[in-house]
């Protein structure tokens, strides 16, 4: 059994698989009310609009989900918070005061959001916490394994690097939002298999907001201190940061790319991979987890506890709470040779999609036909 540190804020998480059946399942279910019936309400609040995944993905899939476990009777309320804290925390206010059955919760600032939860407990609404996991009474947790994203992302980049790879190869970290926990946990599993192996000392940059404007800054200072040809690689935490990353680079005059990592898949970034600007890309089963915490949003509900705890065989803490009922799902490295097997085969992308005019050579130079 894998025993992973998972890090929120300034504290560590412990995670602990539990590889038990049902019957043995962790988890306290006694704040469920099993009178609620399929006419529930679901709060869905996601964080930011910069990552397309959250409207392209996640929310169409839970409300998809949802209306199937709820014979078409539960409503949803779906809110974005544009990667303002202050506005999530309004928005999961106003569900509150509007007495939604349950909410889950992708947060901006894991820890700003933690008062909310708390009024949510004393409210008597359940939060499910997605992607990130926010502080405060949080009912249960779906994710990925964080860490694992991080390590996969470092591990491909190396591969990236060739056999010649040494301690001196410089590679820039363009890390996530110091106000996301996913953040530092992608950024320690990342460092775990880069250091003594490369040089990133003084080219590591934590990114506020995720914002791809702020990752070109960040790449361009750093080719103004060790110049654009002593780049080995770059690691990107995300796909959108990758975007500007690229963009500094073309900037500076480089023409044949780094390896350059990504995360989440998006439309342009599995492009650029086939056009040679990005290495790769961590594909994260969206289906999985946003199903996953729909089930667990109306099962928690609707006191079916069975079903519930069958979900939420792991447990995570965070700084405020601990042994917390959670799901962690697997991803996969994307590459060039990966795509057609990954997001082609799960259907989260047409080949018509990905091979437009600008990349029919390049799709069938990667057999996407």
């Amino acid at each position: 059994m894998r025993r992973i540190a998972m890090f929120v804020a300034a504290s560590t998480m412990t995670l602990s698989l539990a590889g038990c059946g049902v019957l043995n399942a962790t988890g306290s279910s006694t704040s469920a009310t099993p009178t609620k019936g399929n006419d529930i309400t679901v709060g869905v609040l996601m964080p930011d609009k910069i990552n397309t995944r959250y409207t392209n993905f996640d929310y169409p899939i839970m409300k998809s989900k949802i209306a199937e476990l709820t014979n078409k009777q539960g409503k949803v309320d779906y809110q974005n918070a544009a990667s303002s804290a202050d506005t999530q925390t309004k928005q999961m206010q106003t569900m509150i005061d509007e007495k939604v059955d349950v909410i889950i919760l992708d947060s901006v600032d894991a820890h700003a959001i933690a008062g909310t939860v708390k009024k949510a407990k004393a409210a008597g609404i359940p939060v499910i916490a997605y992607d990130r996991l926010a502080e405060g009474p949080i009912d249960a947790y779906v994710s990925f394994d964080n860490e694992l994203v991080g390590e996969v992302q470092a591990r491909t980049l190396l591969e990236g690097l060739g056999s010649n790879v040494d301690t001196s190869d410089k590679v820039i970290m363009i890390n996530g939002s110091p106000t996301d926990p996913n953040a530092k946990q992608f950024k320690t599993g990342a460092m775990s298999e880069l250091n003594g192996k490369v040089t990133t000392a003084g080219l590591s940059y934590d990114t506020k907001d995720w914002n791809p404007d702020i990752a070109e800054q960040e790449v361009t200072k750093a080719i103004g201190s060790i110049g654009k040809d002593n780049i080995a690689a770059v690691y990107s935490a995300n796909d959108a940061m990758a975007g500007g990353v690229v963009k500094a680079l073309k900037a500076a005059g480089v023409t044949t790319m780094p390896p350059i990592t990504g995360q989440d898949a998006d439309l342009d970034a599995i492009q650029r991979i086939l056009a040679g600007e990005q290495y790769m890309t961590v594909y994260k089963p969206y289906p999985d987890e946003a199903e996953a915490a729909a089930q667990m949003a109306v099962y928690k509900v609707q006191g079916k506890d069975i079903q519930f705890d069958a979900l939420t065989q792991d447990t995570v803490d965070s700084p405020t709470n601990k042994n917390i009922p959670s799901q962690l799902v697997q991803v996969n490295a994307v590459t060039k040779s990966k795509i057609k097997e990954t997001v082609v085969a799960d259907g989260i992308y047409k080949i018509s999609q990905i091979c437009t005019a600008a990349y029919k050579t390049a799709c069938a130079e990667a057999g996407l036909k």
